[in-house]
């Protein structure tokens, strides 16, 4: 296992003997996405087999096909403008938009793929996998410097690794901040009370019991973040892939240390302050909260299921080949990453949906409001 990043760990112990202890969120991002040494931004990421973790696009181009049926679908339902934006974010190295674009090569309308990638070693990259689509991707270091589109905001992986603000409440006691502080040489969590009204007014609301301590994240940055996007979409969806739980699946009483986790090599570190740098740390995602706000920026809740059935929705409308059987058991089969994921899909300005991937989902208002 990979040590401590020796330049990102002395900038994190530097900026907290200067300023005191940190919140989990710096801390996360500094780990993850500082521009030089970041695990993300550095470059350091990889995904796969051999890598740290796996995730859709490893099983194999049928993952970005898939998702073009489901995008062409989309348009269709939107009446069939004749410009049409596909928007990525968290793009990696830029493989589900080849598999997409090459799927879409015949499409009927102008079609434009954007990708928000802040990092450059990752542009890069994403430049050298796309050479074959120039004229169609453009980049873009943020959703500020995107113009406001007609099409889909796309994203996998992408809300479980934003920071997160972490909140610890011992047995009996009140809700407080876990904070990133120094001991010697290695890093350790301590808590102070809660005094960011924004933080306070998004704890738990759900009975938990009193009788035991509890830990959980609370990822203000996802709000942010679809506020942003639902500005930027005129008329369109919002399709996000990724794992977490309803709100009250989230703060289960059951759930007492939180859903934060920290992985190299397809293993579980023991805590996300080791290994700084080197390792990924995520935290499931709070669909409820997410769905909610979106729907208070304008944008509309309208499907929710897990990929095993929104799989089997798309394959409702495609023949699937011999040579795809191995690729699909891995993304429908609920031991592997059939119900590891889910699809939220949210739209803005349209008058009907009918998404084949939610054909066979329960009713996501149910399921999250």
């Amino acid at each position: 296992m990979e040590s401590d990043n020796p330049e990102l760990v002395p900038f994190i112990r530097e900026t907290i003997r200067r300023e005191g202890p940190v919140r989990f969120d710096w801390f996360m991002e500094q780990a993850l996405y500082h521009p030089e040494f970041g695990y993300y931004s550095s470059g350091r990421c990889e995904i796969g087999r051999k890598g740290d973790y796996f995730t859709n696009v490893s099983v194999g181009p049928l993952f970005g096909r898939m998702l073009a049926a489901q995008f062409a679908e989309m348009w269709e339902i939107m009446e069939r403008p004749r410009e049409f934006t596909i928007v990525e974010q968290g793009a990696h190295h830029g493989e589900f938009a080849n598999d997409v674009l090459t799927a879409m090569r015949d499409f009927p309308a102008t079609l434009r793929y954007s990708i928000i990638e802040p990092f450059p070693v990752l542009g890069a990259r994403q430049k050298e996998t796309l050479a074959g689509f120039d004229g169609t991707v453009s980049w873009h270091k943020s959703l500020a410097d995107l113009e406001p589109f007609v099409g889909i905001h796309f994203s996998n992986e992408l809300i479980d690794a934003m920071p997160v603000r972490l909140i610890a409440r011992d047995a009996g006691g009140e809700w407080q901040e876990r904070l990133v502080d120094i001991s010697g040489e290695n890093l350790e969590f301590v808590t102070k009370p809660i005094a960011d009204q924004q933080l306070r007014s998004r704890l738990p609301i759900i009975a938990l019991p009193e009788n035991t301590g509890y830990e959980a994240e609370v990822n203000l940055a996802a709000l942010d973040w679809i506020e942003s996007v639902a500005r930027k979409l005129k008329r369109g969806f919002v399709l996000a892939v990724d794992y977490g739980y309803s709100y009250a699946e989230f703060y289960a009483p059951e759930r007492t240390a939180g859903t934060l986790q920290a992985f190299a090599r397809h293993q579980k570190i023991a805590s996300p302050l080791e290994n700084v740098g080197c390792v990924d740390i995520t935290a499931h995602v709070d669909w409820t909260t997410v769905a909610q706000h979106a729907e208070r920026c304008g944008l509309n809740l309208i499907g929710f299921t897990d990929q095993h059935h929104f799989m089997t929705g798309l394959l409702a409308r495609r023949t699937s080949e011999e040579s795809e059987r191995r690729a699909l058991q891995t993304l429908l089969h609920p031991e592997f990453l059939g119900t590891r994921f889910q699809y939220l899909a949210l739209g803005k300005n349209i008058a009907n949906s009918g998404l084949s991937g939610f054909r066979f989902a329960s009713d996501a208002r149910k399921a999250l409001l």
